[in-house]
């Protein structure tokens, strides 16, 4: 009788212990069931921020999350909208969580594939899912690509291409800034005057910021396959941390001769599309960094694999990042999670209704470096009234020209 009363009291002393076993069981059973979304409409955004304009996303679910993405890609914003909305057809009813099953329908069920536009609308829908999925989880973004691969993300500063420039974004705690350093004069290249110039401005860059600072310069593309040869050569005593475009995109055999000819790190990336565009280059060791751009090269996923892809060849990535806070959030999403990223394209924009449209949310960075991102999904929210208040306007991008009057590249 009483070896069945100690089993019994044992029994129960037992079963009291696994209560708090099976009780957080059960919680964790509640927060990891299927998130059963659907997806039930889209909605896009166009705001003017002065000289251009920024093309955002919304994504819609029956459960009341929304999602956030952006696609902006000058001069042809209205366009990009429209490319947007065809893609709601395909979208309504679908789980946003199948996000590469989502990619692939939209990427090659139309058939017709590929460019600026197919692709900067499948971008900003693929950010806006990830978004929703974030949310819906409870955790950034980077979480569910592998988690993070760094502490913190090296930043570079956008500025113009004066000394003084350098100066201020070196005392804001940067160690690295880019500028374009080949610029029109009157809206006219001169082919071997803007070379000259553009070696004099380097020049007097490093004499004031020293051996340490790292100089970025972008030539946008503007360069004949004589200039780009005739300023890359030139600038090697200078240790640019990059040149980036020095060629256009449609011709790999043009990076090719330029490659061949100089020392000087190469990049480009910005405007190529998918894995695709990137493989090659990669293979080849044509450049020393690939710059996709998160809100074109086709999303977040499709950039992470382009930096699996550079990992792959010992391939450095730098981010292509000229837009919004969207597109920043989203790149350090991959950056923080992707071992190939060493640097991001960075761009301070603290005007009071930008940190309005965004909920307040904005990139903190320290001695050049941005912490990862710690709130749910991208990270921040969307203001539809800011939005309203800074409706599109078509802005005409400039017109650059060689002497003869023969237009020139961008």
């Amino acid at each position: 009788m009483v070896r069945r009363y100690n089993d019994a009291v044992m029994l129960r002393r037992n079963f009291l212990q696994t209560l708090p076993a099976l009780a957080f069981a059960q919680t964790a059973h509640e927060k990891t069931k299927p998130l059963h979304l659907k997806i039930t409409g889209l909605k896009t955004f166009i705001v003017n921020v002065g000289s251009v304009n920024w093309a955002f996303c919304k994504v819609y679910t029956d459960q009341g999350l929304t999602g956030l993405g952006e696609g902006s890609i000058t001069s042809k914003e209205a366009t990009l909208s429209a490319a947007i909305m065809d893609n709601e057809r395909l979208l309504i009813g679908r789980d946003p969580s199948d996000i590469e099953g989502i990619w692939q329908s939209l990427y090659r069920v139309p058939r017709w594939r590929g460019g600026p536009i197919l692709n900067s609308a499948i971008s900003a829908i693929e950010i806006a899912l990830w978004d929703i999925v974030g949310k819906a989880l409870g955790v950034p973004v980077y979480k569910l690509l592998g988690g993070a691969a760094r502490e913190r993300v090296r930043l570079y500063l956008d500025v113009g291409d004066r000394p003084e420039d350098y100066l201020r974004a070196k005392s804001l705690g940067f160690t690295a800034a880019k500028s374009g350093f080949l610029s029109p004069k009157n809206g006219v290249i001169d082919a071997f005057g803007s070379v000259r110039d553009g070696v004099r401005k380097m020049e007097a860059v490093r004499k004031t910021v020293g051996e340490e600072f790292d100089i970025c310069l972008d030539p946008h593309g503007r360069l004949t396959t004589t200039m780009a040869v005739q300023f890359c050569t030139a600038i090697e005593p200078l240790r640019p941390f990059f040149v980036e475009e020095a060629t256009q995109l449609e011709d790999l055999g043009e990076l090719a001769h330029l490659r061949a000819k100089t020392k000087v790190p190469l990049a480009t990336g910005e405007r190529h599309f998918t894995k695709y565009a990137f493989t090659e280059m990669c293979s080849r060791h044509l450049v020393d960094f690939v710059q996709p751009d998160v809100c074109h090269a086709g999303g977040i996923l499709e950039m992470k694999k382009i930096g699996t892809i550079a990992e792959a060849y010992r391939i450095e990535m730098a981010p292509h990042n000229p837009q919004s806070l969207v597109s920043t959030l989203a790149s350090l999403h991959v950056d923080a999670t992707t071992p190939a990223c060493t640097i991001q394209e960075f761009t301070i924009k603290d005007d009071a209704w930008l940190l309005d449209l965004f909920g307040g949310a904005r990139v903190e960075h320290k001695n050049g470096f941005a912490d990862l991102p710690s709130k749910p999904g991208l990270g921040c929210e969307f203001d539809e009234k800011v939005a309203a208040a800074h409706p599109y306007k078509p802005v005409k991008r400039p017109e650059y020209k060689f002497a003869d009057g023969a237009v020139a590249d961008q």
